[in-house]
């Protein structure tokens, strides 16, 4: 294990998988790994938050799906409380949705589980130096998400935020003219839901009937 030092990054895991989180430890506990050392971890959001207030690390890593609300619900309950707390997703997942909406969240990177333990080490070392740090395909979507050009998404619009990932791939179909059948279709999912989802979307935007839903997703750049 690396002794503390004033330079050395203190590391927090956040995994609701224990097997995955030993991992992490010996890889960074390793001689291959440097700059770090892990002062502990949570299987849980709740434990992730308790854990950070506790330890105060320089550095979390945080997975992105967990059964109780995931690396967005520890972001949205820590990051004011605890602002000097640096935050490096770590997940399977490479789905350019999972990528922005953590980054967008206050996240500072994104690598993936197939990353080295050096490499970790070197992102850890890097994210706590105030460096953005992405798996190579990954820092494209973040590009073409937070780019002032035609097409690309705001940097931050919390009325989008508050859409879940299936209501805004409905609302992206609805206003580019898909009827419910089609977009049952298109998403593997039935009739039914599709409406529990438009219904949603209407609450959440605010919205009389298609229309105003086509106008509110053109004027924010989702289709």
């Amino acid at each position: 294990m690396t002794s503390p030092t004033e330079d050395t990054a203190r590391v927090f895991i956040v995994d609701d998988h224990a097997l995955f989180r030993r991992g992490v430890r010996a890889e960074l506990e390793g001689p291959a790994a440097r700059g770090v050392t892990v002062v502990g971890e949570a299987g849980s959001v709740g434990e992730a938050i308790a854990g950070i207030g506790h330890y105060r690390p320089d550095v979390v890593l945080l997975d992105v799906h967990m059964p109780d609300g995931g690396g967005a619900a520890v972001l949205a309950r820590t990051r004011t409380e605890y602002p000097d707390v640096v935050f490096l997703a770590l997940s399977v997942s490479d789905a350019a949705e999972d990528v922005i909406s953590v980054i967008r969240a206050g996240a500072r990177g994104y690598v993936t589980k197939t990353i080295s333990g050096r490499d970790l080490a070197d992102a850890v070392v890097r994210v706590k130096a105030g460096d953005p740090v992405f798996s190579p395909r990954l820092a494209g979507f973040v590009l073409d998400a937070f780019a002032d050009r035609p097409g690309a998404a705001p940097p931050v619009d919390p009325e989008v935020d508050q859409l879940t990932r299936r209501e805004r791939d409905v609302l992206r179909l609805l206003a580019r003219g898909y009827a419910y059948k089609e977009i049952a279709a298109e998403l593997v999912i039935s009739v039914k839901t599709v409406e529990t989802h438009v219904s949603s979307v209407l609450r959440k935007t605010q919205s009389s009937n298609r229309h105003e839903l086509s106008r509110w997703a053109s004027d924010r750049r989702l289709v």
